[in-house]
């Protein structure tokens, strides 16, 4: 089911599965991504409870092994509404035998909407239900349209960052190959080329930034992506010269190729004692036009 909120500057319409948002509005023009399924069928998944894949699709809990297909199962499942006001949306996702099948964790996973002016908040709260400590990650996946897309065009647009020099790592042979790092110096906007994500996603560790800034081919700010995470992905699909790019705050990511510890043990995992809660969000800022 579809839900929708508005206000003087933006509207953004939610899909109750995955609690996805799937519509953001401003200046009369659509700013998220469509789910073309030729490029990506997927607008701005919520990723729960892993970000990126377990290597070949296993983990263990224990010594036990469980199955999980990349970016976890929430963004698959049906939320209930939990409350609806002016300006803000959450909805809820609870743990079931299905989902222990696969994660045997009992939680409940909040996912909320607030609009604020030209911005919208997205919240997340994730609640350890069960008796045990509970590891998680969670991450978005929010996909942005370039601005004045020409597929002819090398550069789409730029990136600007609130850091000087970035280091990132690349997904190679199944998983997070952290023994090589590339630098990105950026004290000048970054081209968003069709060879930026040849090799698939850049992934930007250690809180080294924390707003990415989306903008035309003039430089001229487009979006903003303001967030805490520790890890943000940048992306967008690799040889298809898509019209998207997509900004990604997470708490966590995929697992190094090979890994096979314990899955409370992968690198940025969250961990959640009985009865604590989780709280976290990112804000997408619309730029005045």
């Amino acid at each position: 089911m579809e839900y929708s909120l508005s206000n003087a500057h933006i509207s953004i319409k939610i899909n109750s599965l995955g609690a996805e948002l799937c519509s953001l509005v401003a200046h009369q023009t659509e700013y998220l991504w469509q789910a073309d399924p030729l490029y990506w069928k997927r607008h701005s998944p919520v990723l729960f409870p892993i970000v990126g894949n377990v290597y070949q699709n296993e983990y263990r809990i224990n010594g036990q092994t469980y199955n999980l297909s990349q970016h976890g199962f929430a963004r698959d499942r049906e939320f209930e509404l939990v409350e609806q006001s002016e300006d803000t949306i959450r909805f809820r996702l609870r743990s079931d035998e299905e989902s222990l099948e696969k994660y045997p964790f009992a939680f409940e996973l909040e996912i909320g909407y607030q609009l604020m002016d030209n911005k919208v908040k997205v919240l997340w709260t994730v609640k350890n239900t069960g008796n045990g400590s509970m590891p998680f990650q969670i991450g978005a996946h929010p996909a942005f349209y370039y601005p004045d897309f020409q597929a002819e065009d090398e550069v789409k647009g730029f990136f600007g960052f609130d850091a000087q020099e970035l280091s990132y790592i690349l997904i190679k042979n199944g998983g997070a190959d952290t023994a090589h790092r590339y630098q990105l110096a950026t004290k000048e906007a970054l081209p968003l080329t069709n060879s930026l994500f040849a090799e698939d996603a850049l992934i930007v560790e250690n809180g080294q930034v924390h707003s990415v800034c989306l903008m035309d081919k003039e430089k001229r700010p487009w979006l903003t992506v303001h967030f805490d995470a520790p890890v943000v992905g940048l992306w967008s699909p690799p040889q298809k010269n898509a019209p998207f790019v997509c900004i990604e705050p997470w708490y966590g990511r995929c697992d190094e190729s090979g890994y096979r510890g314990e899955f409370a043990d992968k690198e940025w995992m969250q961990k959640l004692a009985a009865g604590e809660q989780f709280h976290a969000s990112y804000i997408i800022e619309i730029a005045n036009r």
